[in-house]
């Protein structure tokens, strides 16, 4: 009847979203993930349980999908030292935009910040581009 890609996105979409609107509606908190990270490597944030109940649970979520839909999390086809170099370079993008995907494109374009909206038009654009570049599917 309806196509599992399309059902699994719009989950997922849904999920993601209240996720975010959890987070801001109970702590007043943008669910930007860089942000969050960010904070518990700073020694200094005063606010560190939240984080860490975050990160774990996105850690032992993955964990768990892992374990039950093996298939699923096959394998990537890109090779260990570009995938650690586009760690790298999302991790200083994230720093050079203020922010991440999950900050500016789950919580500032709900928010309609114009910062979050430049922001997702400018990584959607370098990443569709980089995307076409390398080949990509």
């Amino acid at each position: 009847m309806f196509d599992s890609a399309l059902v699994d996105s719009l989950v997922g979409g849904a999920l993601i979203g209240a996720g975010g609107a959890a987070l801001l509606f109970t702590h007043g908190r943008v669910a930007g993930i860089s942000g969050i990270v960010g904070g518990l490597l700073t020694p200094s944030t005063p606010d560190r349980s939240w984080r860490v109940a975050f990160v774990v649970g996105l850690i032992a979520v993955g964990l768990v999908f892992t374990a039950l839909t093996p298939a699923a999390m096959a394998g990537s086809p890109r090779a260990l030292p570009l995938v650690v170099l586009a760690g790298l370079l999302v991790g200083y993008g994230t720093r050079l935009g203020s922010g991440c995907t999950s900050g500016h494109g789950v919580c500032g374009i709900g928010r309609a910040s114009p910062r979050s909206l430049a922001a997702v038009a400018t990584f959607m654009t370098t990443g569709g581009l980089t995307a076409s570049l390398l080949g990509a599917p």
